[in-house]
Parts: C-alpha cells; sequence; structure tokens
C-alpha cells in the first residue's frame, strides 16, 4: 500500500513534468552552459590541475549544484498548493499515507535531478570533458548513489521550508542564505582546501562539500556516510512535519 501510494505521487507529477519536458530540458541546459563556457572554456584554460583538466574538475562540481538546485526547485510547489491552491488538503483528505506523499514528492524530484544530470554529462562530453569518473562500473554506481543522496537531501529540505514559510518572498530567503553560499563555496568550482582553516572545517560539514568531492574522487565511507545521516533526518523531519499538518 505505501509503495503504491508513492508510485502513485510519482506518477502524477511525471505526468505533469512529460507534458512540460521540452521546456525542462532546454531550461536545465541553460545555467550548465554558461558554466562550462565561462570557467571550464574561458577561465579554466589558465588553471591547471593536478589531477588533469579545470573541465574535468569543474564538470562534477556543476553537476553537485545543478542537483541540488534542481532538486529543492522542484518542490517550491508544494508550497504553493499548500498556501495559495489550497490543493494540499485534497492530498491530507485522501486515503493514503502522509509519509507516502513525502516519498513521493522528494522522488520525483530525484528524477528531475537525474534527467538534468544526464543532460549535462551529454553537454560536458561535447565540451570535451573526459568523464574519468564515469570509468567503470563501481565508479558509475558510486556516481548516480551520490547524485540521489545529494537530491533526496535538498529536496527534503525544500520541502520543511515549503511547509513552514507563508509567502514566496521567504522561501527565497531559503535559496539566497543556505543554497547560495553552498553553490560558490562547497568545493564546486575550486577546492576548498583553499580556503582559511576555520572557514574550511565549518565547509566540510556541509552536505555538497561532499557531494562534490565524492563525485570527483569516488567511493569515501566518511562522506557518503555524512550524506546518508543528512538525507534520513531531513527524511523523517518532513515527514513529520507533514504528519502535523495533516492532523
Amino acid at each position: 500500500m505505501f509503495f503504491s501510494d508513492v508510485v502513485t505521487i510519482m506518477w502524477r507529477d511525471w505526468i505533469v513534468l512529460r507534458r512540460r519536458l521540452k521546456k525542462f530540458i532546454l531550461s536545465r541546459l541553460v545555467t550548465p552552459v554558461l558554466y562550462l563556457v565561462a570557467f571550464g572554456w574561458g577561465l579554466g584554460r589558465n588553471i591547471n590541475m593536478a589531477s588533469g583538466s579545470y573541465m574535468d574538475f569543474l564538470v562534477p562540481g556543476i553537476i553537485a549544484l545543478n542537483t541540488m538546485n534542481v532538486s529543492y526547485m522542484s518542490i517550491t510547489t508544494v508550497h504553493a498548493e499548500r498556501v495559495y491552491h489550497k490543493s494540499l488538503e485534497e492530498y491530507l483528505s485522501a486515503p493514503i499515507e502522509p509519509s507516502a506523499f513525502v516519498f513521493g514528492k522528494i522522488f520525483s524530484a530525484v528524477i528531475r535531478a537525474l534527467i538534468s544530470t544526464a543532460l549535462i554529462l551529454c553537454v560536458a562530453k561535447l565540451f570535451g570533458a573526459n568523464l574519468t569518473f564515469l570509468s567503470g562500473a563501481a565508479n558509475v554506481i558510486n556516481f548516480f548513489c551520490i547524485v540521489i543522496l545529494n537530491s533526496i537531501i535538498f529536496a527534503a529540505v525544500c520541502f520543511c521550508a515549503a511547509m513552514k514559510v507563508q509567502t514566496y518572498e521567504e522561501l527565497g530567503q531559503v535559496n539566497t542564505y543556505l543554497l547560495m553560499p553552498m553553490s560558490f563555496l562547497c568545493g564546486t568550482f575550486f577546492s576548498v582546501k583553499e580556503l582559511p582553516e576555520a572557514v574550511r572545517i565549518f565547509i566540510e560539514t556541509l552536505p555538497l562539500t561532499h557531494t562534490s568531492q565524492l563525485l570527483r574522487t569516488g567511493f569515501d565511507l566518511n562522506s557518503a556516510a555524512i550524506l546518508c545521516v543528512y538525507a534520513i533526518i531531513l527524511m523523517w523531519l518532513s515527514v513529520r512535519i507533514f504528519k502535523r499538518l495533516s492532523n
């Protein structure tokens, strides 16, 4: 019953996405292409990395950044359903588990993030990136597991925010004060080792830092465990908040 409820929520969101798939694909290509041109081709030509070209260093960071943004933005509709459209009440009155609704919404965001990731990998290959982090079956599995974990984390962050804030402006502030700093400081465009020690220690507690690291260097038990803890806590918190709303 729980699984079928999750699938029902995901199927409903997939139907909506399928109708807008071309627009979604085009919109998801704009920012990565700009990053690849400006940083990969432009700035990156003057940067030498010990592990390879700057383009190869940049692509995993763009993927980490993109999955964070896509998964977060995919859940913002829940806020509109709760505050403006009042359609969230239909889900609350439907014979489905509240936790199934939460899981369905979050994994719908994961699907969008995976589609976006596939697009970036294709574009990066056209730009000349080597994609060595995808060499071998184990690395491919690790890569997509980390992408899924990162997407779950930030989809859950947005779900919690969507259940609490009252306006789009407040939801945007979460993006400004939380996502925006992580976008530039968490190892997406440069190594966190270059930061002052006090700043670096704090940055290394944030999930996007571990996502960027894992996508570049492969599996690391400590970083993977940290992401799993973030995902479990945020999913649990999302379900708890939604259950309170349903009561």
